[in-house]
């Protein structure tokens, strides 16, 4: 197990799971953004934990938990989206030990009854520790542990049940693909407490502002992700660079079109919807040869039938029903602001530009994208049409080498095949382990 003892109060337990929430990257969101995560009125921070406490808390007692396979003794793949599933599941498929898994209530999206789950009828007898919790949290984080009090309450009892679910399971190790949201942390640290090995897929492209890596075997897509895990923290345990596991089956694909005519905008919830209709109203009526998809992130709640009605011509991808390569692969171009769909659309040799949809919210540049020389940017309407104008009529095949600093596999023989060598280092690991 790596150097990083699990916090010994409750209260700096909860300050380690909520790390992420209590950044002044978090406290920036836009204010579309941060109010279904956790509303800026305390009254209806309020009304969200009573039906948390009601629905979640009262209602998982009355939901016992009975999976389809056995638990005991098997590794765990752990998945807190759909997007963390599409990540994990090729491990599924080459290890029979190997099972997918997730929390008793979370919403995994397509998937959401092909997954194990883990009981958390018991997380409500863990709440006598709010009052110490919250004004330890008060002396520290000041008004934020107010402002975020509801996710302060949905986090109480996490680690405490984990603990008592690895102790019954035993599994063999836990894979993770998130190290950052609340209850993958909250698992974490219940894993380093009871002495279970912990591993780690990468399953989109990182930030500075993430927790400092704490697993036994970290596999990275590359360069990049290690560079910027080092600017978090210590890094602990091992570490691999393994390419884009979930890129495999698509990278033989690469789009090979010498001229623009497809094109996608992925959106999510950080943009401001004013300025993305702007820009398509921009788009679909400068070009109007050109197909337009617009894909907005699976987790973004936003209406945005008022754009077909707008434009007709205007088509839409369901994130919740088409995987990001799938939707990559019919386009010749992306264009979007802050996601990691830049990164998988690059590999896949599309033209890709950085545009800002508003000038609110988090970073600019957060990834890193066009400061790596990545993507390219246009900070205007007018530059953004010159860009899009110039890929029209000449497309280059080689865009995807832009790529190599972000998958550690790009050009070399393992190109392609970072789903084996994943699964490998992993069999390597878990065998040594063993010994």
């Amino acid at each position: 197990m790596p150097e990083n003892p699990v916090p010994p109060t409750p209260a700096a337990r909860l300050r380690d799971i909520l790390q992420l929430r209590f950044t002044d990257l978090f406290a920036s969101l836009p204010a579309h953004t941060l109010e279904p995560i956790s509303p800026r009125s305390p009254w209806k921070r309020l009304l969200k934990v009573t039906g948390y406490a009601v629905v979640r808390l009262v209602g998982n007692v009355f939901r016992p938990v009975r999976n389809p396979e056995e638990l005991r003794g098997k590794v765990w793949l752990y998945v807190v989206s759909q997007n963390n599933y599409d990540s994990l599941h090729f491990l599924r498929e080459a290890r029979p030990d190997a099972l997918l898994i997730a929390g008793q209530s979370k919403q995994i999206g397509r998937y959401n009854r092909q997954v194990n789950r883990l009981s958390l009828r018991r997380k409500l007898l863990y709440y006598w520790q709010l009052p110490g919790v919250y004004w330890a949290l008060h002396r520290t984080e000041g008004e934020r542990a107010w402002r975020f009090f509801d996710l302060v309450f949905n986090a109480i009892g996490y680690y405490e049940v984990y603990r008592r679910t690895l102790r019954h399971y035993r599994p063999r190790a836990v894979v993770f693909a998130n190290d950052h949201n609340d209850d993958a942390r909250a698992l974490l640290l219940a894993c380093q407490a009871e002495g279970v090995p912990t591993a780690y897929v990468q399953h989109a492209s990182v930030s500075t502002n993430f927790p400092p890596l704490g697993f036994d075997l970290s596999l990275l897509e590359g360069q990049d992700a290690l560079d910027k895990y080092r600017q978090c923290g210590p890094v602990h345990g091992r570490t691999e660079l393994v390419g884009m596991p979930k890129a495999d089956a698509f990278l033989a694909r690469r789009n090979t079109a010498p001229a623009v005519q497809r094109v996608a905008l992925a959106c999510n919830a950080l943009d401001d919807l004013p300025a993305l209709a702007a820009t398509v109203h921009f788009l679909v009526t400068e070009f109007p040869e050109l197909q337009f998809t617009l894909r907005p992130h699976p987790g973004d709640p936003r209406d945005f039938t008022f754009l077909t009605q707008r434009h007709p011509q205007l088509q839409f991808s369901d994130a919740r029903r088409q995987n990001v390569f799938e939707f990559l692969e019919e386009h010749d171009a992306l264009i979007a602001a802050d996601t990691s769909t830049h990164l998988e659309a690059t590999l896949l040799n599309l033209a890709s530009v950085y545009v800002r949809f508003g000038n609110q919210g988090i970073t600019d540049d957060y990834y890193g994208y066009v400061a790596h020389g990545l993507v390219e940017r246009a900070d205007s309407l007018p530059v953004l049409g010159a860009w899009l104008r110039r890929y029209q009529q000449h497309k280059p095949l080689d865009l995807y080498h832009r790529a190599a600093y972000y998958n550690a596999t790009l050009g070399t023989p393992d190109e392609g095949h970072s789903q084996a060598r994943a699964a490998r280092l992993l069999d390597e690991w878990l065998a040594a382990g063993q010994q």
